[in-house]
Order: C-alpha cells, then structure tokens, then sequence
C-alpha cells in the first residue's frame, strides 16, 4: 500500500484546530451540525502499470470549502437528478437500493448525481474519461478477439498462401484502404479483396465510387490459387506490426488469414463471408480510353487542395491542362475532354499513387477514369466522375 501525506493550506488549519479542540470551547460557542444532504462520490478506477490507479480531482482555489485539495469527483442530488425521463444504462435501480441500502427513488437520484457530476465537472475531463472507457471497451474487445483468433487457428491447419515483404505489405493495405467504406447493409465494402497466385498477389477494394487494385509479386508463392475478402479494420490494425516484419507469411483458414511476422506476434484478420462485387467483369466491359494525361502529381493534388467546392472539373486539350480554371503543365494525347469528380473520391484517388507523376487514362465524361503511376503499373484506382454540377450519375 502506497501512503502519501498531503499538506493542508493555510486557510483550513484554523478550522481544523478548533473542530479538534471543541470539547475544550464552550457549549453556548458550538454550532448546530448542518443537516445531511443527498449526495454521491465517484472514484473511477483503472488498471495502472504498478496497480490500481484512481481518478481525482484538484478544487478550485476560490472555493469556499477545502479550495485547492484533492477530491473525487461528486457532489448533492438537485432537481435534475429526480427527472424521470433520464435514460438508464447499466444494472438496476433496484439493484443499486440494494447495495447503498436505501430506497428505490434515493438510489436513482444519487446514481444519476453521480453520472452528472463526472461528466460536468470539466468538458476536458469527461471527454477524457469517455474516451478512456470506450478504449478500454475496445482494447478488451481486441484482446478477446485475438485469444479467439489464435484458439482457431490451434485447431486448423492453415493454408500457406504467399510470402511477401512487409513494407510493401503494409503500403500496399494502406492504399488499397483508402478505396474502403463503412456500409452497414453491405460489410464487403470495408473490406479488402485478396487474391493469391503462383506469379502475383492482388489486393483490391470497391466503395462503388472507386475501385483501388495493388498487384505485389511474392518472394515465395504457393502451388494454388486463393482469393478471399479480409476484414478491412482488422487489417489496419495490423498495418504497423507489418511495416516492422522483414517478411510475411500469409496463411488462410476457414475463418481468418494468419500473418506470420519476423520476430513479431503473429496477426489474425477475419474473413468477411459477404462476396465481392465482381470487379472483373467490369474492368473487362469498360472501353479503352481515348484521351490520357500525363501530369505532376504534387502539381495535381496542389490543385485540388485548392478547390473551393466539392467537385472539380478537369479540362483537357492538347494545347492545355485545366483543374476549373487553374492551368497545370500536362502532355495530353488524344480528343478533348471535360469530365468533373467529387474531390473526395478523385483526390485520394491521385494521392495513393507511386512515384512523381501520374497518368490519367479517360474514357467519357460519364465513364470511370483510371489512376496510374506514369511509370509503374501495380497500383491502380478507378474514380467515377459526376455530373458538372456534383450529382452523382
């Protein structure tokens, strides 16, 4: 047990003389005790790296009672507290008289005291503390999660997929993710689609609005074919663990994929059982662009961070290269065009790509423009353009 003395101001040693002293005053010089009022003290908890740890407070200085000593957060039940509107989480009003060893309705009023006086006793400080809880929530959730993972995975054998270099393992997620969506009614979309051959591995993802391909060439590859889509959260989870592993293994069973790190905890992503969109028959019915563009790529995004509104019209003649009115050196090939974007689909698009100079092959102003590095092919995106005015087609 840890003991610490802790000085008392000035101002209080009075007080705390004469309430020591108060047999020694006389009777008529004592004051009525101040009737008991409802009220709850909180001490939140936490596990700390040597033990428990415990959340208090410092009271203002210009406090009229114990100003500027350490306290937990609490304080009186007041009109708020007695609404019975309040929402309620957690065990039972009931269950709560039981442990304070009052009424029903005096056990509601000091749990919601409670609650009120955490969160309102400083913005800084209940944001602190929601946010601490929520990342142990979480945190929990992820632990339980890779105990699961690693029990499958003792039961199954996995099957061995590719072995490839963790940097580029790593970058390859974190491009491919920017292509991803949260969608409720369809999880696919947050995912990543792998496939696995002898000769290339292809990680590719969809949010309907773009489609993001990256092909890596394995240092070893197995004898068979796989493809699978991996839950995309999992895998930016692991994204850092990746980056610090020489190589990959990568191992596939039912459920999850196994990444077997160099002198690193192994990592488990989740499959997701929805099927992906069929992207290959997409790719293959899209005609072959008729204009391409090849430009700068900080040139590109330098004009797009500028844009005012939420789209961007691209401009494209051989004689001149316009992002809406801002003109940018470019060698254009082939017909004129005028095709627009929503700057969050097309931006991202130009960021992802390698290297210093990006091509863009367009084929309508209605049909998907493709985004390429002007000298390296494994990293591919599909943006989808819009109507001038910011309506999607």
């Amino acid at each position: 047990m840890v003991h610490r003395d802790f000085p008392m101001p000035e101002r209080l040693r009075g007080h705390a003389q004469a309430w020591l002293d108060r047999d020694a005053a006389k009777e008529d010089s004592r004051q009525d005790p101040a009737p008991a009022k409802p009220s709850a003290t909180v001490m939140l908890l936490r596990p700390g790296g040597s033990g428990p740890e415990v959340f208090v407070l410092r009271r203002a200085a210009t406090m009229a009672f114990a100003a500027d000593m350490l306290a937990f957060p609490g304080g009186g039940v007041d009109p708020r507290d007695v609404d019975p509107r309040v929402p309620w989480a957690g065990p039972s009003p009931e269950e709560w008289a039981l442990r304070l060893r009052t009424s029903v309705d005096r056990a509601r009023e000091l749990v919601i005291a409670a609650v009120r006086e955490v969160l309102d006793s400083d913005a800084a400080t209940a944001a602190r503390i929601i946010d601490a809880h929520v990342a142990g929530i979480l945190d929990s959730a992820g632990a339980a999660r890779r105990t699961a993972a690693h029990l499958t995975a003792a039961l199954t054998e996995g099957l061995p997929v590719a072995t490839v270099k963790g940097p580029v393992l790593a970058d390859a997620i974190e491009q491919v993710l920017t292509a991803t969506v949260q969608e409720p009614t369809m999880p696919v979309l947050s995912g990543i689609h792998i496939e696995a051959g002898p000769d290339a591995v292809t990680l590719t993802a969809t949010d309907r609005y773009r489609l993001a391909s990256r092909t890596l060439v394995p240092d070893e590859s197995a004898s068979s074919i796989w493809s699978a889509t991996v839950d995309g959260a999992d895998l930016r989870a692991a994204v850092s663990e990746i980056r610090r592993s020489t190589t990959v293994h990568v191992e596939a069973s039912p459920h999850d994929i196994r990444l077997r790190l160099t002198g690193r905890d192994d990592q488990h992503c989740r499959l997701v059982a929805e099927p992906f969109p069929d992207h290959r028959a997409m790719l293959t019915a899209l005609p072959t662009p008729s204009t391409r563009v090849t430009v700068a790529k900080n040139a590109l995004l330098q004009a797009l961070e500028e844009a005012t509104d939420d789209s961007v019209t691209l401009t494209a003649r051989a004689d001149a290269f316009h992002v809406d009115e801002h003109p940018i050196a470019a060698d254009v090939s082939g017909p004129g065009m005028r095709i627009s974007f929503h700057l969050t689909t097309f931006h991202p698009a130009v960021s992802t790509a390698i290297g210093p100079d990006v091509m863009l092959d367009l084929r309508g102003p209605d049909l998907p423009v493709t985004v390429r590095s002007a000298d390296r092919g494994d990293l591919t995106t599909l943006a989808m353009p819009v109507k001038p005015e910011g309506a999607p087609r």
